[in-house]
């Protein structure tokens, strides 16, 4: 698995001082269109492992992340760039329209 899974201890570390875009997917075990978009965002991790970090944030673990990112819904796609989020979804989406938002 080339996705990183975040927590508040290292998320400072790993997204707001990544020098590479990373793109965050927010999800829970229990949420079935996150288990849809899982092997999508597997692909996309793995195919631009140099050019893009990919996040993992389990929303039931990550309470204080999914606040702070105001997560309402699941799944959900939040990029980042130097530290500021500069494009966000929320529900399933194809690969294609993953990879435009980075």
């Amino acid at each position: 698995m080339t996705e990183l899974n975040i927590t508040k201890d290292n998320f400072e570390q790993e997204v707001l001082h990544s020098d590479k875009p990373v793109l965050i997917d927010f999800w829970a075990n229990w949420c079935g269109p996150c288990r849809m978009l899982s092997p999508v965002i597997s692909e996309i991790a793995e195919e631009n492992k140099d050019k893009v970090k990919v996040c993992k944030v389990n929303v039931d673990n990550e309470s204080e992340l999914a606040s702070m990112f105001r997560v309402m819904s699941i799944p959900m796609l939040v990029v980042i760039k130097d530290g500021k989020v500069v494009n966000s979804a929320v529900g399933v989406r194809p690969k294609e329209q993953i990879l435009r938002m980075l």
